[in-house]
């Protein structure tokens, strides 16, 4: 498996970092990377796979590679995958050829994960770079989560206790964003991602 560093010295063209984000649910990552995809087609989004079934009008290789259980386990086994968590009874996981053979061919990648994954790719890609998305303040992140009106008090609740760890770690990450502008953050955001590398 070739190493970041090989990836990077391969490259004919410009090289090109793998970008990471991540930040508490409720944030706007999903809105801020449509925002990106819509309007700067050339940057790649890692697509995940999960053992989860499609939901309605959900295409295989779009929102996710849906596997089976018997398929993620070899992906793991072979080390196929950059990053992989559990969450509500299925697993989801980044894959690592497709993100290595982009980056070799000089195409920005961007992958958006939660603080567990992103954990994960500091470890299996050193080289990637980390950008946390945050709130412009507690108080707006409560108000984004309790305002969907589509979950149990419990759940609402979970996701909160979830906010407060993930917040406490944004010193892990190289640089952090404040979503007080959907239209700012999005600009931010790709010049970090299509900024040349050293």
């Amino acid at each position: 498996m070739p190493t970041e560093s090989a990836i990077g010295a391969d490259q004919s063209g410009p090289a090109k970092r793998l970008t990471v984000l991540s930040g508490p649910s409720g944030v706007g990552k999903s809105t801020v990377v449509r925002e990106i995809r819509e309007r700067h087609p050339e940057v790649w989004l890692s697509v995940s796979v999960t053992t989860r079934p499609p939901r309605p009008r959900e295409t295989d290789g779009v929102e996710y590679h849906f596997v089976t259980d018997a398929e993620f386990d070899r992906m793991i086994a072979e080390g196929g995958l950059l990053e992989w968590a559990e969450f509500a009874g299925n697993r989801y996981g980044t894959p690592r050829a497709p993100v290595e053979e982009r980056l070799r061919a000089g195409v920005p990648v961007l992958l958006e994960i939660d603080l567990q994954g992103a954990r994960q790719v500091r470890e299996n890609m050193p080289g990637a770079f980390h950008v946390f998305l945050a709130p412009p303040s507690w108080e707006e992140l409560v108000r984004r989560l309790t305002g969907r009106g589509t979950e149990s008090a419990e759940v609402v609740q979970r996701r909160l206790d979830t906010a407060r760890v993930e917040l406490a770690a944004e010193k892990e990450f190289d640089r952090t964003l404040t979503n007080t502008s959907v239209e700012d953050v999005r600009d931010e955001l790709l010049a970090l991602i299509l900024a040349p590398q050293m």
